[in-house]
């Protein structure tokens, strides 16, 4: 049985606490990816006024490109960066994962997140921990399931991805229509 660290090779994030702020108009602004650009990222759906953190900084920071695999060490979600998350800047609690040729992208988001034998090996390294956040380690050290033909892996993580962007745009769709409901009775009932 492969351990992950034999099919992805890991980068960190950058730790927030030892970025220098600077007030340099002329210094790069950075935008903090966060759990709500992960969530949209994970359904390709970009969420209205979000407000991320920004910072200025001359220090050589971690940056995310359109395509990376991105673990959260908070949520132990992962998902692949959309194009409007381009050149944000991941912190420690989140790992880009790098996968080689005998992994597809999207089959290991689907793996993941997914996987039932995965899942209870991050249950089992939770266990008497009082704080909820996974570990770099506990990550690399996952067993993986015998991977399927490189063929099967793309096919399974396009239906995963689509699936999960029909099942967002349907709650989007049911969401507005139960504002639009609750507005018409609103106006029913003389208010």
């Amino acid at each position: 049985m492969k351990k992950l660290s034999e099919v992805v090779k890991f980068i960190s994030g950058s730790p927030q606490f030892r970025i220098t702020e600077v007030f340099d108009a002329d210094a790069p602004l950075y935008t903090y990816y966060g759990q709500l650009d992960m969530a949209d990222d994970l359904v390709d759906i970009i969420s209205p006024n979000v407000d991320n953190k920004q910072v200025r900084t001359r220090d050589k920071v971690n940056t995310l490109y359109t395509g990376d695999v991105v673990f959260s060490l908070i949520s132990g979600i992962s998902t692949i960066v959309r194009k409007a998350h381009e050149g944000y800047l991941y912190t420690q609690n989140y790992v880009k994962l790098i996968p080689n040729e005998s992994i597809d992208s999207q089959y290991l988001v689907y793996l993941l997140n997914e996987d039932k034998s995965i899942k209870k090996q991050f249950l089992m390294g939770l266990q008497g921990s009082q704080v909820l956040k996974y570990t770099l380690k506990q990550v690399k050290e996952l067993a993986l399931p015998e991977l399927p033909s490189m063929e099967k892996q793309q096919m399974i993580g396009e239906v995963y991805f689509n699936l999960l962007r029909l099942r967002a745009l349907r709650n989007r769709a049911a969401n507005a229509e139960t504002t639009i409901l609750l507005a018409m009775l609103e106006e029913a009932s003389g208010k």
